[in-house]
């Protein structure tokens, strides 16, 4: 699929990784970005090719007017998450709820908006934002997080069957850390949301189902073929 000329639509894209996705578009010749927040007030329209958008995953009436007001969409990118930091022995399930609703079904939910929409320009393609934590988690308030984010990682496998009768790409992008407000004060290494919107956007050219942003999710991936304890050994 060729970037230039596309219409893609965001999700989270007021700032991190989101804000990076939208600038790596225009950079490759988008057509047009619908760049969508909660507060799409604090979307950055100097471009006269971003539109901003209104859109919350757990709002479904939000979602469809979403996906009546951008009927053009070609490439849709699922980037808007949150982190509780929520604890599966400890947290309130309430508190823990939060992480799926958003990660499994807001992000399905945009999904069933706009299936239709790519459907109508030849199939498209979806790219969705996951995280070496699909694969793994870490004493680090990863807990919950990391039960989300696997949810999402095969729902995306999952709506990649379902959609291929379409033609419709459905891309994964894996990464560590990376350098935005949501892993503030956290000392690891960071790759910067530029950078996972560059290996994103590579793939979906390149027409890859999975991309591993950096070395920590090469790492991790290349891990789950051996012995878990390789992963866990310090919490045996």
């Amino acid at each position: 699929m060729d970037i230039a000329g596309a219409t893609a639509l965001v999700t989270g894209a007021n700032r991190g990784i989101g804000r990076g996705f939208t600038e790596e578009l225009l950079e490759r010749g988008a057509r047009r970005v619908y760049a969508t927040a909660r507060r799409p007030e604090l979307i950055d329209t100097s471009d006269p090719r971003v539109v901003p958008l209104h859109l919350d995953l757990l709002d479904e009436q939000s979602v469809h007017a979403a996906a009546e007001a951008a009927p053009d969409v070609t490439l849709l990118v699922n980037n808007a998450g949150i982190t509780t930091g929520a604890d599966l022995l400890t947290s309130g399930l309430d508190e823990i709820r939060q992480d799926l609703e958003t990660h499994l079904f807001g992000t399905l939910r945009v999904i069933r908006a706009f299936a239709p929409v790519l459907a109508a320009h030849s199939g498209g393609a979806i790219v969705n934002v996951l995280s070496v934590l699909s694969w793994v988690a870490t004493p680090e308030g990863s807990g919950f997080y990391s039960v989300a984010k696997a949810a999402e990682w095969n729902m995306t496998n999952g709506v990649r069957v379902e959609l291929a009768g379409q033609r419709t790409l459905v891309q994964g992008v894996h990464l560590g850390a990376a350098d935005t407000d949501m892993t503030a004060g956290r000392e690891a290494p960071k790759i910067s949301p530029a950078d996972v919107a560059r290996a994103g956007l590579d793939g979906v050219q390149a027409g890859a189902i999975e991309v591993l942003a950096d070395a920590p999710s090469r790492y991790v991936k290349a891990a789950l073929a051996g012995d878990p304890a390789a992963l866990y050994g310090a919490a045996r």
